[in-house]
């Protein structure tokens, strides 16, 4: 009769064995998932208890479900056990297959240990396979569904139905359940990590589009310009994107400046510039050419950002326009380095132009001709008429009342010369109205040259210690060199020409100073326009003028000083009125081994010299 009814209990015990296996399935979560696998123990195996350990991220075991009690579930669940106390527990008993049974002879050993356990209480066994209330038996998890694999949990049973020791068919489907259930649990738990790692994903993806966002707006909406542009490669530079403000202020649409990489628009002077400004948090001040072909000083920012963690990276430019500061300073180096007046250099700036073209190391040769003339006429230190605290007297006009504007009478044809470019402004007009593109080649007191077409600074001239020149100067430094006094041996040398005006006094003193302005005016523009391109022509103060003029030699210097008298001497027209002035010159050689106070000393006393040796009526003012 049992033989008999033995396959039908087994083929029952797999019915319920596959229905509690596909209710694991069902769970919709990890919670769920274990709870259900402690509910098929009970429901599908025939055991009255059962019990979920569940291996933590530390290793030890938390009591994760419980099935049969409510009393021993609301006792034991949540509570831990130590890895070393479960390790302990199924390294010893008797192994039934994958399973760890510890009868209750052996169990004494375990009661002190940190494992979570219920206790039942029932009579001793009565036969050999009879259950023992102290009798545990475990099946452990592995994620593999073997030993070998990773525990993820340990099965808990107890009090299995008919009060008997599971046979070799309970066992069985115990071990097979335990398989099940770590494969339940192992995908319980990637569901998990799924879902928690997609609730981050969409975190972070919102996150992500709200600061696109957020920089997209900041980006197009900055009210200065900003640029991103490719980094490394071919085509480092290249504009992949351009704000409004950045298209407005170079005048160009945004796909045109896609076309362009930064190279491209920036000024040929400025490229040094561009190339040595530092990817990661460069910065320069250079200029950029816009639509019309004009330029525009602008302050380039640059800072690296990524595309991805590992991907792309890109440089994001911000553009500032700062075309109104550099107006102002090269307009106040301007005016630091020119007269006021005339618009041509001042006495500082001729001083620095000719001390850079001289140094302490003389060449070989014949006296200076600073010697020669002292050794023929004496020292005439104190007949200067230049330099710091000289007086100009009654007829100069070089007073702060002076101006080149609301009192001075010129128009616009009135060029100032191929040396300054200065093309004075016209009556009325602020200077502050000068576009950029006007021309002001200038140099502070430091012999720094300016040019407002291009906004260029030239560096300063190297000095030696002394301040006389290119003497220690990285630059080859070429000497300067005077013509022989006698002969014409074909040296060219740099001439100083000091120029005085002759009967200029009278006209302020009879005209009033708003006439001497617009005489001087005159005068310096027939100057300018007598000298060629290069050539420096600069107002020391009062009546006095200078110029440099390179590559000259004796004869050639005494027949531009003539040239520059005759272009003086006709009437100048102020305010209806003709009137005229005469020109003493005086000219000096620069030579390296003097300095430039020496060299200007020199043509102010040969001036003295040729003004005394011409009659009075030659020198009158008509």
């Amino acid at each position: 009769m049992e033989s008999e009814s033995e396959p039908y209990v087994r083929l029952a015990t797999m019915r319920q064995l596959h229905q509690v296996v596909a209710d694991l399935n069902t769970a919709r979560s990890l919670a769920d998932t274990l709870q259900t696998v402690a509910d098929g123990v009970v429901n599908g195996l025939g055991y009255e208890l059962a019990c979920v350990n569940l291996v933590r991220p530390d290793g030890d075991l938390v009591v994760a479900a419980f099935a049969g009690s409510a009393a021993a579930d609301a006792l034991i669940t949540g509570r831990v056990g130590s890895r070393e106390s479960w390790e302990k527990r199924l390294a010893m008993g008797e192994k039934w297959g994958a399973l760890r049974f510890i009868p209750h002879t052996e169990g004494w050993v375990l009661d002190k240990d940190d494992v979570p356990t219920w206790y039942t209480d029932g009579p001793a066994p009565r036969f050999e396979d009879e259950w023992h209330p102290a009798d545990r038996l475990f099946a452990p998890m592995y994620a593999t569904g073997g030993a070998g694999g990773d525990l993820i949990g340990v099965l808990s049973v107890d009090r299995p139905r008919g009060g008997r020791r599971p046979g070799a068919w309970g066992c069985e489907a115990l071990q097979m359940y335990a398989f099940q259930a770590a494969i339940a649990i192992s995908n319980a738990r990637l569901r998990a990590n799924m879902q928690r790692a997609l609730v981050r994903l969409e975190r972070e993806q919102q996150a992500l589009r709200a600061s696109e966002e957020s920089f997209r707006q900041a980006f197009e909406y900055a009210p200065s310009g900003m640029a991103i542009a490719e980094m490394g490669g071919d085509q480092h530079g290249r504009v992949l994107r351009a704000n409004d403000a950045l298209c407005r202020l170079l005048g160009r649409s945004a796909s045109s400046m896609r076309r362009y990489s930064f190279s491209d628009l920036v000024h040929s002077e400025d490229m040094g510039t561009l190339l040595r400004t530092s990817a990661e948090g460069g910065r320069a001040e250079l200029r950029l050419r816009r639509r019309d072909s004009s330029y525009l000083w602008v302050h380039l920012r640059n800072s690296v950002v990524a595309d991805a963690a590992d991907g792309p990276r890109f440089l994001l430019t911000h553009v500032e326009d700062i075309e109104d500061r550099k107006r102002r300073e090269l307009h106040l180096a301007h005016r630091a380095s020119h007269d006021s007046l005339t618009g041509l250099p001042n006495s500082a700036e001729l001083r620095a132009r000719l001390a850079s073209r001289l140094c302490r190391r003389p060449l070989s040769g014949p006296p200076s001709a600073v010697d020669s003339l002292d050794a023929a006429y004496g020292d005439h230190n104190g007949a200067s008429a230049y330099g710091p605290g000289a007086t100009y007297g009654s007829g100069s006009t070089y007073a702060p009342g002076s101006n080149y504007g609301q009192g001075s009478n010129y128009g616009p044809g009135t060029g100032y010369g191929t040396e300054s470019g200065y093309s004075p402004r016209p009556a009325g007009e602020s200077y502050d109205t000068y576009d950029s593109r006007d021309r002001f080649d200038m140099a502070d007191t430091h012999g720094r040259s300016y040019d407002f077409s291009s906004g260029h600074q030239a560096p300063p001239p190297a000095h030696d210690e002394g301040g006389y020149g290119a003497l220690g100067s990285f630059e080859p430094h070429t000497h300067a060199v005077a013509p022989a006094e006698d002969t014409d041996d074909g040296t060219k040398g740099l001439a100083v020409l000091f120029c005085d005006l002759d009967g200029f006094k009278s006209i302020n003193d009879r005209f009033g100073h708003h006439t001497g302005d617009a005489v001087l005016i005159e005068v310096a523009r027939r100057l300018t326009s007598g000298v060629r391109d290069g050539d420096t022509v600069a107002r020391l103060g009062g009546d006095e003028f200078v110029v440099l003029a390179d590559g000259l030699g004796r004869a050639d210097a005494e027949d531009l000083a003539v040239r520059l008298r005759n272009a003086i001497i006709p009437p100048i027209r102020v305010d209806g009125r003709a009137v005229r002035v005469g020109a003493s010159f005086g000219i000096g050689w620069a030579q390296c081994g003097i300095t430039a106070e020496e060299v200007l000393q020199s043509a102010d006393q040969r001036m003295y010299i040729e003004k005394r040796s011409r009659s009075k009526q030659h020198r009158r003012a008509g």
